[in-house]
């Protein structure tokens, strides 16, 4: 029994970390999730989002003196105008191409992008500083954590509750849904297709701009991160299944607990562990566990 207490806080810590890497993996799925699943488009440039709303708050609180709070909300907002301006200068005139085409142009602006960042800012990870009340440890009952985890589970929840409910809450999701199913009938109706897309490509870009600068502590902004971290973000997408918000979080968190503890028992297979389980849920459930109806 005395050796069953060291396991149980094991489990715990592993649990906890898991979870909070969990919340900025959905942080940074759910914009693609919005974009793939709804709008139909495949934008594995998504990354390229979250690598911008990163450097842009470092650049900010580092240049600029700005508190790491206001920093990302900047940032979100800055990355989404600046996604709303790309999807109406390229991205919408790929809206009815081939998927072949959506996803060398989506790559070639992965290349541009790192090689941009690379020119900007240098080919080493940028550092950040948090505020003291996020470098601190809190005793929340069941163990002492890093304050920052903390703090990015709570965002990633009222992300997630806020997302879901204006995707299937309001009338702008049902929108954007008759959009994709019917773009003629929802036109006819009155329904603005052209800005709606680009609001919502707009509000994909801002999440992923969201969760690279929330997750800048934990997953460190670098020229490469589009491509180091574009697998972890389709996996969330894909198990989720197209669409379901969600089930994005679900799936975000379990992947999250799955690396963290695959990783610490088993340092040198644990990723090849993981994403052997991954392919085993795609094999069988080849949608997705959840993928999203028209119901």
């Amino acid at each position: 029994m005395e050796g069953a207490a060291p396991v149980a806080d094991l489990l715990i810590t592993l649990a906890f970390y898991g979870i909070a890497y969990g919340a900025v993996l959905y942080l940074l799925s759910v914009g693609l999730s919005v974009t793939l699943g709804l709008m139909r488009f495949v934008n594995l440039a998504h990354g390229v989002f979250a690598m911008a709303g990163g450097y842009v708050t470092v650049a900010a609180m580092s240049r600029a003196g700005f508190p790491f709070v206001p920093a990302v909300l900047a940032a979100a907002v800055l990355v989404g105008a600046f996604g709303m301006l790309l999807e109406r200068a390229l991205y919408r005139r790929l809206y009815a191409a081939p998927i072949l085409e959506q996803v060398l142009f989506s790559i070639g602006l992965i290349f541009v992008s790192m090689a941009i960042a690379r020119y900007a800012f240098g080919p080493l990870a940028q550092p950040i500083e948090l505020p003291a009340w996020l470098s601190a440890r809190v005793n929340i009952g069941i163990g002492v954590f890093p304050a920052y985890r903390i703090f990015l589970i709570g965002v990633g929840a009222l992300v997630s509750l806020a997302v879901w409910a204006g995707v299937e809450r309001t009338r702008f999701g049902a929108s954007i849904r008759a959009a994709v199913d019917n773009r003629r009938m929802a036109e006819s109706v009155g329904i603005n297709v052209s800005r709606l897309f680009t609001w919502s490509f707009g509000l994909g870009c801002a999440l992923a701009a969201l969760g690279g600068g929330l997750g800048a502590g934990l997953l460190p902004i670098h020229p490469g991160y589009p491509n180091e971290y574009l697998v972890y973000v389709l996996i969330v997408v894909a198990v989720a299944g197209l669409g379901n918000i969600r089930g994005a979080l679900y799936a975000a968190l379990a992947f999250g607990v799955a690396d963290t503890t695959i990783r610490y028992f088993l340092p040198d297979l644990g990723r090849v562990v993981v994403l052997l389980l991954v392919m085993a849920v795609l094999f069988r459930h080849p949608h997705g566990l959840a993928p999203k109806t028209d119901a």
